[in-house]
């Protein structure tokens, strides 16, 4: 995905705390920095995100996810798209 946050000034997330699409733009600017082929990397990058979400308290929705994933997916390649999947299966298989 670009490093630009067009996404984040989409109108069908005006409802959604800013708090918690800064964080979001930041994940996925860190994401670009890593193998995500090297699984180690991966899970040590994830790690590392959970534990930031719960020191700065935050938690999305079921219904929060669906739509950023929705809006994200308006703003990224197909390549970027399956990157977010590979992602959100890690998470969905906790």
């Amino acid at each position: 995905m670009e490093t630009n946050n067009e996404w984040m000034n989409d109108p069908a997330l005006r409802a959604i705390d800013r708090n918690k699409l800064d964080f979001l733009d930041k994940m996925f600017f860190q994401s670009t920095k890593i193998d995500r082929s090297n699984q180690k990397e991966m899970m040590s990058f994830l790690v590392s995100l959970s534990k930031v979400s719960r020191d700065n308290n935050i938690s999305f929705k079921k219904e929060e996810v669906e739509l950023i994933f929705d809006v994200l997916k308006k703003y990224s390649t197909p390549d970027d798209i399956a990157k977010m999947q590979k992602i959100s299966s890690f998470f969905r298989s906790q």
